[in-house]
This record gives structure tokens, sequence and C-alpha cells, in this order.
């Protein structure tokens, strides 16, 4: 209340409204706002004198009238006293308050400057790089703009084409930098169709053999025929991948009539076309039928009772059973393994039957004393002696019954381990396909070429696992190779099969492509040269005599460029003859180089 009789009594009583001048027209729109004085007023008084202020100057009053002095003397009069009122107030508030809003005005000041030199600078740099594009562009097109005549609008029109083109460069170096996009990549410009199997490490796809395998161990092509009564069984090793390939053969094949999966049910029906009988036996198609991760003895002895039930032999139709499985790198494996049974996981429902009956305790002692071995560390895993995760891909792929099942007492450990790995590697050999869980894509290839079946979508190659989140120092990783010694190296002899055999199918298939190219090269001559014979005699039935005296060589010349096109595919033939190794396939039959190409185009049809 003081303020406002205090800003009342320095400005006094109103004065009396003024008269617009004579002759001066009447004032119809707003009039100007306040100045930053009279704002500053009448955001500090109240009630009348604030309304008052805030109204500035009448309506209908002249602009040359001047209302600045009074609002200055009010602003002298009532400063001393609303200074006085609110320096009390703010002294009032504590000390950790007044520095905090001291300090958020001086924040709040500095922020608007730097924005404010933010816009200015932004607004500078965009203004010189108009002038040095235009000057740029002035050096580079002036000779055509001269020549051209050309005129605003196409320099505009360039000028957006430009800054079109360097704003998609910065997208593409956001989106992908560095050398992780192949179109960055010089590769992409030099080789035009890339190897969709190129190996999965980025390393070269050729390797240096180390086994001797014949031509029938690399040369895998299974007749198999879906619609009749054959079967593959997949032999599913723990940890190994075999879950995510089990789901690519009911899900990402291509078939006539593919599996049944509904949604919240593992298994699905996968039923032949036109029968209600299952073409694959493996966990997500008839489930664990044989037991729980039944290895090679328990599956040959089971499956072909399992499928034809009680049939009597005579009626079972001739199956053929292909057997298929996937192997992974033994320590890694072996990682894996440990940290799902440290999850809770113990296998019990495994049967184990071997000669018709399963293992007995004294046999097949267990490593734990409990419902499961959860949270166990990795020296208690390792130092178990019998525990089943050492060498488990030998023991799953080997005849048991050749050393006696589970009893350890029937031959010594030596002869033991040299009859497991030899019938490992023989039963693995044998095999109609294996893949490797190192390389999904060879893996998915070698299936597509063994069985003549398509995959929907790629394999796809993890590899960050759980077993690749551990952290082994040198010695441990001794020790664990030193209890899978068995499996080391039955994976060092799977490895070098599985790349002897896709090398060998890769340049099979190269084989395959060049065969065909050249038959249709020679296709293509044999028209020619038809063509050309076909066109001379109607020339020469119509004008005989004209013809020998326009070109009397033309026998000659034909005559020669039929003998250099023989010359020439028979050269070619005999060095791809020559490039192909004693293993490999030949190639049809080989010609002499005096075939007739006007009789052989009949031939290629």
């Amino acid at each position: 209340m003081a303020l406002s009789a205090c800003a009342a009594r320095a400005l006094g009583p109103p004065p009396p409204p003024l008269q617009p001048e004579q002759g001066a027209p009447a004032r119809t729109t707003c009039p100007r706002r306040h100045s930053r004085a009279a704002a500053e007023l009448a955001a500090s008084l109240s009630g009348s004198v604030a309304a008052s202020v805030r109204a500035g100057r009448p309506r209908g009053v002249s602009h040359r009238f001047n209302s600045q002095p009074l609002q200055d003397e009010s602003l002298k009069a009532c400063s001393s006293l609303a200074g006085a009122v609110r320096a009390p107030l703010f002294a009032l508030l504590p000390r950790g308050r007044r520095r905090r809003m001291h300090d958020f005005r001086r924040r709040w000041d500095l922020g608007s400057l730097c924005r404010a030199l933010l816009t200015r600078g932004l607004a500078a740099l965009g203004h010189s790089l108009k002038h040095v594009l235009s000057a740029i562009f002035s050096k580079i097109f002036g000779p055509l703009a001269s020549v051209g005549n050309m005129d605003e609008k196409s320099n505009k029109l360039l000028l957006a084409l430009v800054m079109l083109f360097l704003f998609a460069v910065i997208v593409l170096q956001y989106v992908c930098p560095g050398t992780e996009c192949q179109l960055l990549r010089l590769q992409a410009f030099s080789s035009p169709v890339p190897d969709p199997y190129r190996s999965e490490d980025e390393s070269s796809a050729r390797f240096v053999p180390r086994y001797n395998f014949s031509r029938g161990d690399l040369l895998r092509k299974v007749d198999f025929d879906i619609k009749g009564d054959d079967l593959i069984v997949f032999l599913h090793i723990q940890k190994t991948g075999g879950t995510t390939f089990g789901r690519h053969l009911v899900r990402n094949i291509q078939l006539e009539q593919p599996c049944e999966c509904r949604v919240g049910q593992k298994k699905c029906t996968c039923h032949r076309p036109g029968k209600r009988e299952t073409w694959l036996f493996s966990r997500f198609s008839t489930g664990w039928s044989c037991g729980l991760h039944a290895d090679w003895t328990e599956l040959t002895s089971c499956v072909p009772a399992m499928v034809d039930g009680k049939r009597d032999a005579r009626l079972r139709p001739s199956r053929n059973f292909h057997y298929i499985t996937i192997l992974r790198d033994p320590v890694s494996r072996y990682l894996s393994e440990w940290r799902h049974v440290q999850r809770g996981a113990t296998w019990k429902a495994s049967l184990h039957v071997c000669d018709g009956r399963p293992p007995t305790s004294e046999e097949l002692p267990s490593c734990y004393t409990g419902d499961d071995w959860s949270g166990c560390p990795l020296k208690e895993f390792m130092d178990c002696p019998y525990n089943l995760a050492n060498n488990r891909q030998v023991r799953m792929l080997s005849d048991l019954t050749l050393v006696g099942c589970y009893n350890l007492s029937v031959m010594p450990e030596k002869q033991r381990n040299k009859v497991l790995l030899e019938s490992a590697k023989s039963n693995l050999k044998h095999m109609a396909f294996f893949g490797l869980t190192e390389f999904q894509r060879k893996t998915q290839y070698l299936f597509e070429k063994t069985f003549n079946m398509n995959f929907i979508s790629p394999f796809t190659q993890y590899n960050t696992t759980r077993a690749s989140s551990v952290e082994i120092n040198g010695e441990i990783q001794k020790r664990i190779e030193g209890l899978n010694f068995l499996d080391m190296e039955l994976y060092s002899y799977a490895k070098d099969l599985f790349l002897q055999r896709y090398q060998f199918m890769r340049q099979k298939e190269h084989q395959e492509a060049r065969r065909k190219r050249q038959e249709q090269r020679k296709f293509l001559k044999g028209r020619f040269l038809q063509t050309h014979f076909q066109s001379q005699g109607q020339g020469q039935s119509r004008n005989p005599g004209q013809n020998q005296n326009q070109n009397p060589n033309q026998n000659n010349v034909t005559h020669n460029l039929m003998q250099n096109l023989t010359q020439s595919s028979s050269q070619k033939e005999n060095r791809v003859r020559q490039k192909q190794s004693p293993g490999q396939e030949q190639s049809d039959n080989p010609t002499n180089g005096t075939h007739d190409y006007i009789g052989s185009v009949e031939k290629w049809r």
C-alpha cells in the first residue's frame, strides 16, 4: 500500500485528456508499446498505478505528446522505496538459496549469450560458405556459363545438387562409418560378384589339407526322396548348436508340404506330401523318442523299431536312414556345457541304453549328490573323473558295443580310446551329412547340395556365445584340451574333411557352370555358321555367275573361318581337360577338332 501511495504522489493527479489537434486524423489503431522503463515500472508497481502505466498513452493522443518525463519522475520517486522493500526480502533468504539464484541468473545470461553467438556464427559460416561455393562455381562453370548462357536458375540448381550430395555423404558416414560398409570397399568394385560362402573368419577359403580322402568320401550326394520311405535322423550332441540347426530343419526349408508348427509347441508335424508319415526324426519333429540326446548306439538300434513299430519285419519297407549331426570346437563346447550345468541342467532323463540295457550306478557314477549340480565352479567340474562332458562327441558318435558299453574293465583304457576314436571317425565319414558350428554358411551350402533341399533364409554366424564370455588362462585351456584329447583329434579330422568337401563341391559347381557356358558358345557358333551358309547358298542359287566373279575366294575364307573356330574350340577343351585332377569328374567326350559344327547344332539342341 505504501508503494502504491508513493507512486500516486509522484505521478500526481492525472492530466486532463488532451484533444487531438485540428486537422489531425483520428487514431483507429492501438498505441505503440511502452518503453522498457515503463515495462519495468509496471512490473514493480501494483494496483491502479501499474495499470495506468501499462495502459501507456491514451487513445487519440498525438504522437507529438511525450509522456516520458512523467514516467521518469515516477521511477525516480519510487526507486528508493522499491529498493528498500526488495532488499530486505532478498536478504531474508538463506545464503545457499541466494547463491543458487545468483548462479542461475548468471548461467541463464551465459546460455543466452552462447545461443546468440552460435546463431550468429552459423549465419556467418553459411554466408561465407555461400560466397566460397559461388567463387568455385564461377571458376569451374564460368566458361560453360559464358558459352551456354547459364542463367541464375541453373546456378541455383547446381548449388542445390552439390549441397544434396554433401548431405548424402555426411549421412552415409554416420550410418556406415569406417570400413564396415561394403559399398565403400574397393573390393566391391574389383569383384563384381563376391563369394557368398566366404570363410566366416574373413580368411581365405582355401586351406592345406592334412588327410587324404577318396573321391567317394568327398562327393556327398544323397538321393533323398521325401515322397518315398527315406528318413533323416538328426543326432543332437549337447551344446553344439543343434537346437538352432534343428529349428532350421522344421521351419526354414522350402518344401512342397512344409512342417506345421503351432505357437507354444516345440514339436512340429513334418509329414510327407500326401502321407501321414514323418520324413524327419529329430527333437522338433518326433521329440526325444529314443531318449534325451540319444547317441549313435541308441539311435541305430531304436529308430528302425520306433518308426515301423510292431509291423512285421517282412512287411517293413526298405528304408534308407540318413544320419546327420553337428560338431563344435571341443574347448568351446566344454565351457558351454559347464555354464549350462551351472544353471541347473542335469540331463538325468538320458537313458544311455547300450546292448539292450542302461548302465549301472557302478559303471556310470554321478558327479554330484543332490538334485542338480548348479553353481559348481570350473575346477570342480573338471576334477570329476566320471564327467560325461569329457570327450562327449567321440562317445556319442562311436559304437559303444565295440568296447563293452560303459564297463571300463573289458579292455585297457588306451585300447578303448583308440577303438572309440576310430569308430567315431568311421561313422562320421559315412554319415550322409555333418556340419560345423563355426562354419554356418558352409554348413548350409553342403546340406543343400547333399539333399537337394534349399533353405529359405541364410544361416547366421554367432561369434559371441556364453562360452566366449568365459575368460580362461592358458593353463586351464591346456587342461581342458587334455580332458578332451579324443574330441580334439576328432574335430581336427572332421574340420579337414568338412573343408575338403566344401572345396570339392565348389570346384564341381564351377566346372558345371563352365561346361554350360561352353555348350552355349558352341551352340551360338553353330547357329552363326548355319545362318551364314544358308544365306550364302541362297545367294549362289540366285546369281551364281555374279557371285563367282565378285568374290572368287569366298569359299576359302569360309573354310578358314570354320577351321579356326574348330581349332580354338578344341584347344580350349584340351586346356580344361589338362587342368582337371585325376579324382575329379571328367567333362564330356573329347573332340578331335574335326566335328562339323552344322551337324553338331542338332546335337546341342
